[in-house]
């Protein structure tokens, strides 16, 4: 039996949570750019609980902007798929499944782009969503009047103007606009690129001020691992469990965050948002932003070398070592938290952080330590230095953990050939990737220094870190001296280490 709207009265009440047949009537109210797994499992999961709940009463209207795959699949589901949450919350083990209802359909810019255009003409949808890709938000100098125009950021624009002329330049026919693209700054960078191709469309002052007026493009940052669709033995199991077959089927952790930077009006839009307290609006979301890249970026990448170099494959594997679960937690909540270079309430500090912990140790989610060490360096000027320079400016001393995470990532950059595709480090016998852009650096410096002297140059490095931190009282000699017990010992003792 396939999950559709036809089946959903015949399908068992134990499978999970299922939407009552009025959702199918409500109107739309959302445009979104994008059917990929993060925002179904994210922004679409908000308003279908909402929906569910009786707050927002809309539904969304999805485009799909690549030219690879089809929309069968959603119209053979009526746009219904099943959401499996999976993970950690508070120490407990989480397993539910809820079939998601906010999809009304899904239009192809390719084929349908007309069909696309009408929903301007539609004044109760007021609200835009993408997803595109970082590389989705990026100026294309090209005509808003093809059919459809290349990039998103045109199509975007071509909408906005189609609803400018459909609601004769009215304010209440304003959007708000809300990419979720992993960029800083994601709305006012959206804006700038939007008013640039319309003046190179030429399209009249009066649109212009229109849209600066009356829309709202509004940054935002999102947070939820959402993996998709499991491998085909765990996607039979739980479809069995089920009753039914879905192809759209996809799992999520417990976690779900949508920070938006908005105002009472945006707000007033927005009314999906009180359904789940995972979605904040705020005027500034700048705290959560930090919240996010310190605890739990910058605890990833302080951990990512010295958990691989100790033998773990995956964040969990290594959750679930007493030793080195103290060592995350410690320096997670005890030295990075503390020193979060923003201001940030040291209670939801606290509470993010133990929030991280579970879902480091979510049992279903297979995060690979390898991957975390893409671009290291980068990861660690962005993500590391500034919570370093603060604790050393609150406190003058050395931060042990932070120390010894940085002895763990020289060692890890410690390359021993170079190959055709790359360099490799060598543990226990077994190469590894280097995946970074100063590995041909660190190739380098580790051929000329020894161990110590290394420390020295690379922490003295401005063009690296862009602050000389071998000034830093004493960080050069902690480093040291846990660089060296890393490369003495064979099986790296992280407790040990850890202590000192």
């Amino acid at each position: 039996m396939v999950l559709n709207k036809s089946n959903l009265s015949v399908i068992k009440s134990n499978a999970g949570q299922k939407p009552g047949t009025n959702v199918f009537d409500l109107p739309e109210k959302v445009l979104q750019f994008g059917t990929g797994v993060l925002l179904r499992g994210l922004p679409d999961y908000f308003i279908d609980k909402a929906n569910q709940q009786g707050l927002f009463n809309g539904r969304i209207v999805v485009v799909k902007s690549t030219d690879t795959g089809g929309t069968d699949a959603f119209e053979e589901q009526d746009g219904l798929y099943t959401l499996c949450v999976r993970g950690i919350d508070k120490g407990e083990k989480v397993e539910e499944n809820r079939i998601c209802s906010a999809i009304s359909r899904v239009l192809s810019a390719k084929q349908q782009w007309d069909e696309i255009l009408k929903c301007a003409h539609n004044p109760q949808l007021q609200i835009i969503i993408s997803n595109t890709t970082e590389v989705g938000i990026t100026l294309v100098e090209e005509d808003i009047r093809q059919r459809p125009p290349a990039s998103f950021p045109a199509k975007l624009l071509a909408f906005l103007y189609e609803r400018y002329n459909a609601c004769g330049g009215k304010a209440d026919g304003g959007m708000v606009i809300i990419p979720t693209e992993l960029i800083v700054g994601n709305g006012d960078q959206l804006f700038s690129i939007v008013s640039k191709l319309a003046a190179y469309n030429k399209l009249e002052p009066a649109f212009m001020e229109w849209m600066k007026a009356n829309n709202s493009f509004c940054n935002s940052l999102v947070d939820r691992i959402v993996p998709g669709k499991p491998a085909a033995e765990a996607k039979q199991k739980i479809e069995d469990d089920l009753g039914y077959t879905d192809e759209l089927l996809i799992m999520c952790e417990v976690y779900r965050l949508w920070a938006i930077e908005g105002d009472d009006k945006v707000k007033d839009i927005l009314s999906f948002a009180p359904a789940d307290s995972g979605v904040i609006i705020a005027p500034d979301i700048e705290m959560y932003r930090e919240l996010k890249l310190r605890l739990l970026n910058g605890t990833h990448t302080l951990s990512c070398g010295f958990a691989f170099l100790s033998g773990f494959n995956t964040v969990k594997d290594a959750m679930e070592d007493k030793a080195f679960g103290q060592f995350v937690h410690d320096l997670m909540l005890n030295e990075i938290a503390p020193a979060i270079p923003a201001k940030v309430d040291a209670t939801e500090a606290e509470r993010f952080g133990l929030q991280v912990l579970d879902r480091f140790r979510n049992p279903y989610i297979n995060h690979q330590w390898i991957s975390i060490t893409m671009q290291y360096t980068s990861k660690m000027k962005m993500r590391v230095v500034p919570v370093l320079l603060k604790y050393f400016a609150d406190h003058n001393k050395a931060p042990q953990h932070i120390a010894l995470g940085f002895a763990a990532y020289l060692l890890f950059m410690k390359a021993v050939k170079k190959e055709s595709d790359g360099y490799r480090g060598e543990l226990n016998g077994k190469f590894y990737p280097i995946n970074d852009d100063k590995a041909v650096y660190f190739f380098e410096q580790w051929k000329k220094y020894e161990a110590d002297e290394l420390v020295q140059q690379v922490l003295s490095d401005t063009s690296l870190w862009g602050n000389d931190l071998s000034a830093l009282p004493l960080f050069v000699q902690t480093v040291q001296t846990n660089l060296k017990a890393l490369m003495t010992q064979n099986k790296i003792q992280y407790e040990l280490a850890a202590k000192r």
